[in-house]
């Protein structure tokens, strides 16, 4: 039996590992479901209640697994629906695949049903964004779109016509350019290493200096042992932006915690007083945290060279993957003997510690917030996945979640945007049936998609939300009072009353 376009982009999909889709049914997308089903042996569908949710899945995915996240949506208003999510990914340097609908081929631009041009409206999302046109040409669209996601760490899109979906094989009319089977399904990683002069500048720079800080974000989250050896050869403590939660436990005696508006006061200290400052694999982007311009030698390592300088001046860069790099420069350093600037972080963190367990055990009425996620720390595993929805919530979460052993932590970081928490979760849940996952999320954010409780009890996902519920948007709230100097305006949420059981 001749296999449809539908049925060539599923089996690809298989053959490239992809095991998981998240997404919701529509009729631009009737052709691909009818091949899942026929596939379901072999790759699974997960039906979330809005397309965004599945963007924010196929991202959590991403972001916990380190593989290809995909979601799966409909011509028109469905498509639409992925954007927000798919930003997200593309922000925070996630690969995701997404698949889309549209109308039928002879009928785009007339007006139609759901006549949405998705090519035009992925264009600045998607690194790779084209529209099938036929059987012959589904699995190279398919190849280079995975390989372009895991090669830049970004979204690719595609998208196919609802009828062109059913076409089959035996009706094939390929062009003679394009050979049978000419595309590989195959991704060749790369790790590559500075050159030896580069890492000899880096290491002539860095063992020059006497207050060394190390700055380590998202891209440290495997180089753990690596960036505590850094730790430890320099004496310098470890800060870390809050994508890079992870990557070092927060109880370390190398490490001060978060940087920024949600970060610790001796982080920021540190990063004042350092007259060094090695920033891996992180662009946290808000540049007034940084040391002041002309003050810190800095060496900056980053896997794509368009992010060396790009929040604070850097005198060497090193492109490369984080550990491969700190693999080779290690070797270069020289441990320093003078312990004054981290014994006097430390002392610092010390302090710090004993002021949030003051704040998280505060018996004030009604309860702090505070209080809620410190307790929360007794109840996690150790290898507990924790997602953090945004606002207020990302201050607790920053600040109170004490990562240990293997535990994973995100949020939506650079595009910080709200709702994201509970569709991370679910991806979370999906990936690691068998892991304890936690979500926190604000009122706020929990009603802007709280259909996907639904998704959690369809499923039966191993997930427990935690609801901070305080009637208003927090952060947004304390910016127009605090930061603007003005009064607090349509911020108050009105949020639905649950009430007993008539008897």
């Amino acid at each position: 039996m001749p296999k449809t376009v539908a049925d060539l982009m599923i089996e690809r999909l298989i053959d490239w590992g992809v095991d998981t889709i998240f997404g919701l049914p529509g009729d631009g997308i009737n052709g691909i479901f009818e091949a899942l089903r026929t596939h379901k042996d072999k790759i699974r569908f997960i039906q979330v209640r809005h397309e965004e949710a599945a963007a924010f899945a196929a991202c959590g995915y991403a972001k916990y697994t380190g593989r290809l996240g995909v979601c799966l949506a409909t011509s028109g208003p469905g498509g639409i629906h992925l954007l927000n999510g798919l930003y997200d990914a593309k922000c925070d340097g996630q690969p995701v695949l997404a698949i889309t609908g549209h109308t039928f081929h002879d009928l785009i631009g007339m007006h139609y049903q759901q006549d949405v041009d998705l090519d035009k409206l992925f264009i600045d999302v998607a690194a790779f964004n084209q529209r099938v046109m036929g059987p012959a040409h589904v699995v190279n669209v398919v190849d280079e779109a995975i390989k372009t996601s895991l090669a830049y760490r970004t979204v690719s899109h595609i998208t196919i016509p609802k009828d062109i979906q059913d076409w089959t094989s035996s009706k094939e009319d390929r062009s003679s350019a394009n050979v049978p089977m000419h595309s590989s399904g195959v991704y060749a990683e790369s790790h590559p290493v500075p050159p030896r002069a580069a890492l000899e500048s880096a290491a002539q720079l860095i063992n020059k200096g006497s207050r060394v800080a190390v700055l380590a974000g998202r891209g440290c989250l495997n180089a753990r042992e690596e960036i505590l050896e850094l730790a430890k050869t320099v004496a310098g403590p470890i800060v870390k932006p809050l994508l890079g939660k992870a990557v070092v436990p927060d109880r370390n005696p190398y490490t001060t915690g978060g940087i920024g508006l949600l970060g610790t006061s001796p982080s920021q200290d540190a990063l004042r007083e350092c007259d060094t400052l090695i920033v891996a694999g992180s662009s946290f982007p808000y540049m007034e945290f940084y040391p002041k311009p002309g003050k810190a030698k800095t060496v900056q390592i980053d896997i794509s060279a368009t992010r060396i300088g790009l929040r604070h001046q850097a005198d060497i860069g090193l492109v490369g993957d984080c550990g491969a790099v700190l693999r080779a420069l290690l070797p270069l350093l020289k441990r320093k003997k003078d312990q004054d600037f981290l014994k006097k972080s430390q002392k610092r963190m010390a302090s710090w510690n004993k002021l949030m367990e003051e704040r998280g055990t505060r018996p004030d009425m009604p309860m702090k917030p505070q209080v809620v996620v410190h307790q929360l720390n007794k109840l996690l595993t150790d290898d507990a996945i924790v997602s953090s929805d945004s606002g207020t919530i990302a201050t607790w979460s920053a600040r109170y979640i004490e990562m240990r052993g293997s535990m994973q932590f995100s949020l939506s970081g650079t595009l910080a945007t709200m709702a994201n928490g509970l569709p991370y979760s679910i991806g979370a849940a999906v990936a690691y049936p068998d892991r304890q996952v936690v979500c926190i999320v604000g009122d706020g954010g929990l009603t802007m998609l709280m259909g996907e409780i639904a998704t959690l009890v369809k499923y039966n996902l191993n997930v427990k939300v935690i609801v901070i519920k305080n009637n208003v948007l927090g952060m947004i709230k304390w910016e127009q009072i605090a930061q603007e100097g003005n009064p607090q305006f349509g911020v108050q949420l009105q949020n639905p009353s649950i009430l007993p059981a008539s008897r």
